[in-house]
């Protein structure tokens, strides 16, 4: 503590005592004395700072992964929120009146595809009635088997294999050409064909529904959408009007470019139905922003609490050492005091120490923070998010626990009489 001598205006002084002066001593602390008198007590005892860092170590890092590891997840969940979710559009066909006639014709489709982003459609028509049909498979081309099953049966467009995300395990989908011409023919979904022992389509085996036999011209498999098709039979939509009664169309399979997916949700239903485009049904992908949100916000919700919980025994950890480093130096407090240190001056020196402690603990915490945030990341083989503004004010955050931890030892100290201090 460094003493700053002031000497008092002269003033009558007693005969014999000329030019004697008086001085008065008034102790002065600048901001380095107050820095190195803090960190001296830190060190002081240096087991007992660091297992009272320790405390706001945990906190600051659990906070810091807390928040990384959830903008990271949130970050490669939408990143793989992909095709199948977010580029898939569905538009539902209500059943049509006798009166009205069907609100979508198959020709439709080719005006959803001149949509822009549009990448592949495709109708479906089904019913109740066709939803459980007996499948009969020709006994010559798998002898000894189980033959009938039954199954679902649905007409569908061209381009069913391309909206479905599918491709053909055997033989060819049917075009247009049979379509036109109501060939009598049938593609099987691979789970069917299974079940019907039908494994190739080089000898043109038939299926037989409703006592009427279809040449299987193709087994389409690895369906990522609508995969109930994997277990049905699909018929031109002709050749299923003529012999099933499949005429109307019930739903539209649509897959866009990535972003496209709420632009096409918007136009298809007026390309589909133009004027009565409100009594279509439309699903579309959510926004991926709300799906990085959500994703960031329950695990955020799940987390934070322990970074909170893991800040709160910090505080009282450092409160609690603070405390009893002032009644263990309550003779060096009273020294300090008789020696004319002011109550404010013993208060800042402890607040120091515990601010000290706690922005140590929130630099150490939120390296530590961001070392796991970036390893968990690279084991799962993600891309590291984690906001520097977060890494920054990590220390402050610690700081300031230390600060507040500090308040009540350091007010208690300031308090102490210089007579009780020493007596004690």
């Amino acid at each position: 503590m460094r003493l700053r001598t002031t000497r008092a205006p002269r003033a009558a002084v007693p005969a014999g005592a000329a030019g004697a002066e008086r001085t008065v001593e008034h102790p002065w602390m600048d901001a380095r004395d107050l820095w190195s008198e803090a960190l001296a007590g830190v060190l002081a005892r240096p087991t007992r700072s660091a297992l009272t860092t320790l405390g706001t170590v945990l906190g600051i890092a659990t906070l810091v992964i807390t928040i990384g590891i959830s903008a990271t997840a949130g970050n490669t969940i939408v990143g793989r929120f992909d095709a199948l979710a977010a580029t898939s559009v569905t538009v539902g066909v209500p059943a049509a009146s006798a009166d009205s006639g069907p609100l979508v014709d198959w020709s439709g489709v080719d005006a959803v595809r001149r949509l822009a982003g549009v990448e592949s459609v495709a109708a479906i028509a089904q019913s109740q009635e066709t939803a459980s049909v007996e499948v009969r498979a020709d006994d010559v081309v798998a002898p000894g088997r189980v033959s009938g099953q039954t199954m679902a049966v649905v007409a569908a467009s061209a381009g069913l294999p391309a909206a479905v995300r599918g491709g053909m395990r055997a033989g060819r989908f049917f075009d247009d050409g049979d379509d036109v011409r109501h060939d009598r023919v049938a593609v099987l979904g691979d789970q069917a064909a299974r079940l019907l022992g039908i494994s190739s389509v080089e000898d043109a085996p038939a299926v037989f529904l409703k006592g009427q036999a279809y040449t299987v011209i193709g087994i389409l498999g690895g369906v990522e959408r609508e995969q109930q098709l994997a277990t049905a039979v699909i018929l031109p939509p002709t050749t299923a009007a003529d012999r099933m009664g499949l005429e109307a169309v019930s739903r539209v399979l649509i897959n866009t470019s990535l972003g496209a997916a709420h632009q096409v949700a918007h136009q298809a239903p007026i390309a589909l139905a133009p004027g009565a485009e409100a009594s279509l049904s439309v699903t579309a992908p959510p926004d991926p922003a709300r799906a990085r949100k959500g994703v960031q916000g329950d695990v955020n919700g799940l987390f934070l609490v322990l970074g909170l919980v893991s800040l709160v025994v910090g505080a009282i950890g450092i409160a609690n050492v603070t405390l009893v480093t002032v009644i263990e130096r309550t003779g060096e407090i009273g020294l300090r005091r008789a020696l004319g240190a002011s109550r404010r001056q013993v208060a800042g020196q402890f607040l120091v120490e515990s601010t000290t402690i706690g922005l140590l603990g929130g630099v150490v915490g939120a390296a530590l923070g961001t070392v796991v945030v970036v390893a968990v990341s690279a084991v799962r083989e993600w891309t590291p998010v984690l906001d520097v503004r977060l890494a920054l004010g990590a220390p402050l955050a610690g700081a300031l626990v230390g600060l507040l931890a500090g308040l009540y030892p350091s007010l208690r100290a300031s308090r102490m009489e210089p007579v009780d201090a020493l007596r004690s």
